[in-house]
């Protein structure tokens, strides 16, 4: 044993030893504890819960004790002072929520009215064609509904009695004109009130011969949309032949409900599409809305007076219209996309985000709407111009925040925990 000390290779390898063992008490240092330290302070900031157990909080990962399934980490708590009512997500579960925030501003308010309705024929330009004498029609020469007719063109030929017998007074009465013009004057009248030209009873006087047929004449041009009598049929005087719409300007008539008459006013203009013809386009403005609304539907006509020199425009085809309408009392007013609001009963609530460089921290907030212009929303108070607000995703928020406890769609009225929670994307 002594020998073996006396070595001068085993003295070097123990003399190297002894200077690694005090070198590593002199330079070693707690640096392992100590960044252990923080990360057993993180565990401890850490709450892992089960996604379909929520009520288990835990504050390490592992498996849920109830269906075993995974633990998902709810919440990293990193000391920073936040408003204990607010939501906060990670980067990641913002963007797999598809949460999407909007700066509040102010806009100039427009409200898209849409309505629908059909085109229908003038009712200044509809004329009934009737019989100014009774008798038998012995011939019609406007067979069918549709036929378009002129001013002036024969419509049909009447058989009356009554008309033989009123001009055998005219030629009796035309024998003493001369000694008897007021008895000569009152039969012509009588022929001038059932409707006879001047013409035709110069040829009745003329000829000296009763004429047995007389014919009815249009009185205007248009199309026949409605035909009362048929060959053979006995008319009284006064009786609706036919009834004859001028078409060459139409009506189109639009329903507004009773909520959107407000916004609209004789005068605005209204661009309209047919269903019939896709792809044109048809401008006209309001010349008339209905006083009376009908009680069953709750909507008003609103009338739309358009040229049809072409005739495309038919009666009863639908059309769709849209009013760009001016909000004027509004004007001031915040305006917010529909998507940013949730409804519950008579509540509307938005979420705002809050003022926190590291956080996604989202806070519910109760707000008063205004009248709905399309897509978006008039605010009459609970905003203030320069907030941010949540606008696409909403719906993922408020379920985060009934998740954490947090005041949300269904929960505001509830005790509010001290702490807000973070949802991991994880």
């Amino acid at each position: 044993m002594k020998k073996f000390f006396s070595n001068k290779y085993v003295r070097s390898g123990l003399l190297l030893l002894a200077g690694l063992f005090i070198g590593w008490l002199f330079f070693h240092s707690p640096q392992k504890a100590t960044e252990k330290q923080p990360k057993s302070a993180q565990s401890k900031n850490k709450v892992w819960t089960c996604a379909m157990h929520p009520q288990i909080r835990l504050d390490h990962a592992g498996k849920c004790p109830i269906c075993g399934m995974d633990l998902i980490l709810l919440s990293q708590r990193n000391g920073v002072q936040i408003d204990s009512d607010a939501v906060s997500f990670s980067k990641e579960a913002a963007e797999l929520s598809h949460v999407a925030t909007s700066i509040v501003s102010h806009h100039a308010p427009m409200k898209d009215v849409r309505m629908y309705g059909k085109v229908r024929a003038d009712e200044r330009l509809i004329q009934n064609q009737v019989a100014h004498i009774s008798g038998r029609i012995e011939r019609l020469l406007v067979n069918f509904t549709g036929e378009p007719v002129r001013a002036g063109q024969t419509l049909a030929v009447i058989y009356s009695p009554e008309l033989v017998m009123a001009q055998q007074e005219l030629l009796e009465a035309a024998k003493s004109k001369a000694s008897q013009p007021e008895i000569y004057q009152a039969a012509r009248e009588k022929l001038l009130q059932w409707k006879l030209s001047e013409r035709q009873i110069a040829q009745i006087e003329n000829s000296g011969r009763v004429k047995t047929n007389f014919e009815v004449y249009a009185n205007t041009s248009g199309i026949v949309t409605a035909k009362r009598v048929n060959t053979g049929d006995y008319v009284s005087q006064g009786a609706v032949l036919f009834e004859v719409s001028n078409l060459s300007t139409v009506w189109v008539l639009f329903d507004a409900y009773e909520s959107d008459l407000p916004f609209l006013h004789v005068g605005n203009a209204i661009s309209f599409t047919l269903q019939a013809m896709p792809g044109t386009h048809f401008s006209g403005s309001i010349r008339f809305i209905d006083p009376v609304i009908d009680p069953v539907n709750r909507i008003a006509k609103v009338r739309v007076e358009i040229g049809n020199s072409g005739g495309k425009l038919k009666p009863e085809m639908f059309a769709t219209g849209v009013v760009h309408a001016n909000l004027d009392p509004f004007r001031d007013k915040l305006v917010i996309p529909r998507s940013a609001v949730l409804w519950t009963g008579k509540r509307s609530i938005v979420y705002v985000r809050q003022q926190n460089p590291h956080e996604y921290l989202f806070k519910m907030r109760e707000i008063e709407l205004g009248p709905m212009l399309g897509n978006s929303y008039v605010v009459e108070s609970g905003l203030n111009e320069g907030e941010e607000i949540v606008t696409d995703g909403t719906f993922n928020v408020d379920a985060a925040a009934q998740l954490a406890g947090k005041p949300s769609m269904m929960n505001h009225d509830e005790s509010k925990p001290e702490k807000v929670s973070r949802i991991s994307g994880k």
